[in-house]
């Protein structure tokens, strides 16, 4: 009897692997950025920004391009892994001439596995984006821009 593994499920083979390390680097990378945005914002409370508003308000405009692509390609490298995992249960089906569900379960947990991976990153990334645009946005009309 095969025991449920959550590292097989996400590097079952080199794809799955592939498509999984890069949604897992994506989402580190975003929290990162999502952690240094709340770190800003949350200082910006406490002092006064002047000066060029454009130069003022570049560090809370930094790295949004990032949790913008994340959200954007995110469901679409788990949507990649959803279509590998039927694949492989479809292959199962011919390699076993049979269509039990131990035959195609494994591949479809795979698919569902990189799927809600890939949400998992863009979801948060999505949010965060559009939350910090508009608080930047705010800001720069607040200190002065057009």
């Amino acid at each position: 009897m095969n025991a449920f593994s959550l590292w097989r499920l996400f590097t079952s083979d080199v794809v799955t692997a592939v498509a999984s390390i890069t949604l897992v680097v994506f989402s580190v990378m975003s929290w990162a950025v999502i952690i240094e945005k709340i770190r800003l914002f949350h200082g910006v409370r406490h002092k006064k920004i002047s000066g060029n508003p454009d130069e003022a308000i570049r560090p809370f405009d930094k790295n949004l391009w990032f949790l913008a692509m994340c959200a954007y390609v995110s469901p679409f490298i788990g949507l990649f892994g959803t279509v590998w995992g039927v694949m492989d249960s479809f292959a199962s089906i011919g390699a076993n001439q049979s269509v039990s569900i131990g035959v195609i379960a494994p591949g479809l947990a795979i698919a569902l596995g990189t799927t809600a991976l890939g949400l998992v990153v863009a979801i948060p990334a999505a949010i965060a984006h559009q939350v910090f645009s508009k608080r930047a946005d705010d800001l720069y009309e607040k200190i002065g821009g057009k």
